[in-house]
C-alpha cells in the first residue's frame, strides 16, 4: 500500500508539468465536450469548486470517484441537481450511489446534460423564421465502481459515454475519470486526486476536436469543530488543457448538522469568481434523511449562476 501511495504521489507530481508542457501548444477554443467542466452540485460550487479533496457524497461520481467508497455500506443515496446557466441554458445531473451485497466497494450511475429551449430556423432569404425550430443538446451518462482498499485509502473509476446534438446532427465518444482519496490522519486532513475525461477525439461534422482532460488534486481539513459546530476548509488545484492553471478554494461552515453556510472563490478564471450558497439536512419519513443546497456562482460579464441540489439519504 506504501508503494502504492508512493505511485500516486509520484503521478500527482508528473502530471501537472506534462500538463503544462502539453499547454504550450494547445489554444483555447480548440476543444469540444466544455459543458464537461460544468461543476455538479450546489454544495461544492458554494465552496468554490474545492471539491476534490470532500467528495464525500452522491455528487462525487462528477467530482472524484473514490469519494463514493466513504457513504456507508448500508445507504444509498440520490442527488439531483440543477443550475439556471448563462444564456437561458439549463443545465441537470442526477446520481445514484448503492451498494451490493457480497460485493465490496461501492457503485454508482448518473446523468448530466446542457440543453437550451427550441429556436426559430432562420436563413439569408428567410430572416423571420422558416417556420421550424431546432435545439441543440449534450449528455454524458457514466457508471462508477470505487472500493476503499484500507481504512484510508480508496479509489474510483467511471466510465462515460458523450453525446452532442446540434439540430439533426450527432456525436458520440467514450471516456475514462480515475480518482483517489487519502486520509491523512490529523484534523480530518484529506488528499484527493483526480483525472477527468479521458477519452478520444469528438468528430462533429467535418471536424475533429479532443475532449478537456482536467486534473485536480486538493486537500481539505476540519480547521475547527466543537459539540455542535464544525467547519471544513478545503483548497483544489486544477488544470485544464485548453486554459491557464486555476486554483480553487472554499469552506463549509455548520451548526448541529442542520444548518450550512458555504464560501469560496475560483481564482485565475475567465468568467467565474466569488461563490456561496447555504444548506439544510432534514430529516424525510420517507427516504431517511435529505439535504435541499443553494449555491450562487458570480460569472461576472455573464451575469450569475444558480444551482439547486436536492439530495436522500436512504
Amino acid at each position: 500500500m506504501k508503494k502504492i501511495i508512493a505511485a500516486c504521489g509520484l503521478m500527482g507530481m508528473l502530471i501537472p508539468a506534462l500538463a503544462g508542457a502539453a499547454n504550450i501548444f494547445e489554444k483555447v477554443g480548440t476543444f469540444d465536450g466544455q459543458f464537461l467542466k460544468i461543476d455538479v452540485g450546489a454544495r461544492a460550487s458554494g465552496m468554490g469548486g474545492a471539491f476534490v479533496a470532500v467528495a464525500d457524497d452522491a455528487t462525487a461520481l462528477y467530482w472524484n470517484a473514490a469519494g463514493i467508497a466513504r457513504i456507508a455500506t448500508d445507504k444509498s443515496e440520490l442527488s439531483m441537481n440543477h443550475a439556471n446557466w448563462p444564456s437561458e441554458l439549463s443545465f441537470d445531473q442526477v446520481g445514484y450511489v448503492f451498494h451490493v451485497k457480497r460485493i465490496p466497494g461501492a457503485f454508482g450511475v448518473a446523468a448530466r446534460s446542457l440543453s437550451m429551449q427550441p429556436m426559430v430556423e432562420t436563413t439569408a432569404y428567410q430572416p423571420d423564421g422558416t417556420g421550424r425550430t431546432f435545439d441543440a443538446g449534450m449528455l454524458a451518462a457514466g457508471v462508477t465502481y470505487a472500493r476503499s482498499f484500507t481504512d484510508k485509502f480508496s479509489a474510483g473509476v467511471t466510465a462515460n459515454f458523450i453525446h452532442e446534438g446540434l439540430a439533426e446532427l450527432s456525436q458520440q465518444t467514450f471516456s475514462f475519470d480515475l480518482g483517489t482519496l487519502y486520509d491523512v490522519g490529523t484534523l480530518g486532513m484529506k488528499i484527493g486526486m483526480a483525472i477527468s475525461n479521458m477519452g478520444s477525439q469528438i468528430k462533429f461534422i467535418e471536424r475533429s476536436a479532443r475532449i478537456p482532460s482536467i486534473f485536480r488534486v486538493g486537500t481539505s481539513a476540519t480547521l475547527f469543530q466543537s459539540a455542535d459546530q464544525k467547519f471544513i476548509g478545503s483548497f483544489e488545484f486544477s488544470h485544464p488543457p485548453d486554459n491557464s492553471e486555476r486554483l480553487n478554494v472554499g469552506g463549509e461552515y455548520s451548526f448541529r448538522k442542520y444548518l450550512f453556510l458555504r464560501g469560496g472563490y475560483n481564482i485565475n478564471y475567465d468568467s467565474q469568481g466569488l461563490a456561496g450558497g447555504v444548506g439544510f439536512h432534514f430529516p424525510v419519513s420517507i427516504a431517511g434523511k435529505a439535504d435541499l443546497d443553494y449555491a450562487y456562482t458570480d460569472m461576472k460579464d455573464l451575469g450569475g449562476a444558480h444551482r439547486f441540489t436536492l439530495r436522500f439519504l436512504f
